[in-house]
């Protein structure tokens, strides 16, 4: 039949034609969702790397704060006899403030001599026990953050501490 008018009735679609229909139909369907993951997929790495630029910013502000904060020196203090021979650093004894040196014993003025050998820092120096100290300095640096091969802390410069050091056990 040719011509159709209003009255006459559909034919039955045939079985190649269902099928086809129903496989077109999937394919929309599995297209939709493929676009639909695929921008969810994009909206998850963008934020993910947002998220992540913002830790990095984060611990990089946190990384320059501590590094201005932290712009000490660290100078490692040797103790030496008056040969500059290195000795075990329990010989060493900070002078107190009020100009007395404490060797062990009691509280001797320093002008007197306190008997027997006199120990001292080296800094900066280097060498090992029973050897001379090399390098370094018997004044102790400035601003800076002092300690001794074992890992006592003599003295820490830095902010809000004088140039002169002050005297600290561990």
């Amino acid at each position: 039949m040719r011509f159709q008018d209003e009255t006459t009735a559909p034919r039955e679609p045939t079985l190649a034609e269902r099928r086809a229909r129903q496989q077109a139909a999937r394919r929309e369907r599995e297209e939709a969702a493929a676009k639909y993951s695929a921008q969810e997929k994009s909206k998850k790495r963008k934020r993910i790397l947002i998220g992540t630029g913002v830790t990095v910013g984060v611990v990089a502000l946190i990384a320059v704060g501590y590094s201005a904060a932290n712009d000490e020196e660290t100078v490692e203090a040797r103790c030496v006899d008056e040969n500059n021979v290195v000795v075990d650093d329990s010989n060493c004894v900070q002078p107190a403030a009020n100009g007395t040196y404490h060797s062990g014993v009691g509280f001797i003025p320093i002008f007197i001599g306190g008997g027997g050998r006199q120990y001292h820092y080296n800094y900066g120096g280097s060498g090992g026990i029973g050897q001379v100290a090399t390098g370094g300095t018997t004044v102790a640096p400035k601003n800076a953050r002092v300690s001794t091969p074992s890992g006592k802390t003599i003295s820490r410069g830095g902010l809000g501490v004088s140039g002169s050091g002050s005297s600290s056990g561990s």
